[in-house]
């Protein structure tokens, strides 16, 4: 089954909001944010779906007008369920000048034999500032299915002015890779990659070493922090529980966006 979630967001006087909206069962789309004063929009993407079954195709297109800002929430953990076949998710982020957009979704949980593809597409002009999250999990381990799921990848490409800036292919098939061996995930269950980078020429050098710092904090995880070559920074984390790191990635997103929030008041 194809399903589609379609959403515009525009700026007027300060305050972003929700312009136009088209989903498809089992999306639902639903405001958060109203006890926010910033300005911002946030949205939920809701489903009336356990999870993601074989044959499912998701296809989620976000367009941020010019000086709109949207912060996107997810619903809960995403379940990818036993597959005869495989299942895929296509989402394309359209963000134009001067506006910014964070998403930072709740772990994927990949059951025995499932097969999951996603593809994200963010296209950026100037002036804006993107955040954006993966938390990874090694299946229902409680249920003994620890990497037993069949094949897990995750591209995303980000572009700015139609010229790539970033591409992060995050590629995991237990059956064919030592996914507990050196240079892999090397005896840990979960991983989390968190990308941050901005088109306005802002320095992240301190952030970097802020976060560093919060990052030595977290207990039983190994992580690195690198700077992108375009005003940007990358966060890798290994670990074994996906609450610690999506509680981590949350706080840094909240650091961020009070930052951007700041300098739009």
């Amino acid at each position: 089954m194809v399903s589609t979630l379609k959403i515009e967001i525009e700026e007027r006087d300060g305050e972003s909001f929700l312009r136009d909206a088209y989903v498809t069962q089992p999306f639902r789309i639903m405001p958060v944010g109203q006890y926010k004063s910033d300005g911002a929009s946030y949205l939920m993407i809701m489903s009336s779906s356990p999870g993601i079954l074989s044959g499912d195709t998701y296809d989620i297109q976000v367009h941020v007008k010019e000086n709109a800002r949207l912060q996107l929430q997810s619903q809960s953990y995403q379940r990818l369920y036993n597959m005869e076949g495989s299942a895929a998710q296509v989402m394309n982020v359209k963000m134009e000048k001067g506006t910014s957009f964070s998403y930072v979704p709740h772990p994927v949980v990949p059951h025995e034999d499932s097969t999951f593809k996603s593809h994200n597409k963010i296209s950026l002009e100037d002036d804006c500032d993107l955040t954006i999250s993966e938390i990874i999990t090694c299946g229902r381990k409680h249920h003994g299915e620890t990497f037993k799921y069949a094949h897990f990848q995750n591209l995303l490409e980000v572009y700015h002015h139609d010229r790539l800036i970033l591409k992060d292919n995050v590629l995991l098939r237990p059956d064919i890779m030592p996914l507990s061996a050196m240079g892999l995930l090397e005896g840990f269950t979960h991983q989390g990659t968190f990308v941050y980078l901005n088109t306005k020429n802002e320095d992240v050098e301190e952030q970097i070493e802020y976060f560093f710092k919060e990052l030595e904090t977290l207990e039983n995880v190994a992580f690195g922090i690198s700077e992108l070559e375009f005003n940007g920074f990358v966060i890798r984390i290994l670990g074994h529980g996906g609450e610690q790191m999506f509680d981590f990635f949350r706080k840094v997103q909240d650091v961020l966006w009070e930052e951007k929030a700041a300098i739009q008041i």
